[in-house]
């Protein structure tokens, strides 16, 4: 008896395996097709502001 609960134990002292941990190892994996840079796409913002802007006041 003494056996069975020495590996009963031990199966509670391991740790489970993460669920997320394939996840991680993928996304590392997988290359981006488009590289933005942070002022590239500061521009992209700008430009798409300015023309609802112009939009909008055309609409009037």
């Amino acid at each position: 008896m003494v056996v069975g609960l020495s590996t009963s134990r031990r199966k509670r002292r391991e740790a489970p395996v993460s669920p997320g941990a394939g996840l991680v190892r993928f996304f590392e994996e997988v290359e981006s097709i488009f590289e933005i840079t942070p002022k590239q796409l500061l521009i992209i913002s700008v430009v798409f502001v300015v023309s609802i802007a112009l939009l909008n006041l055309l609409a009037r």
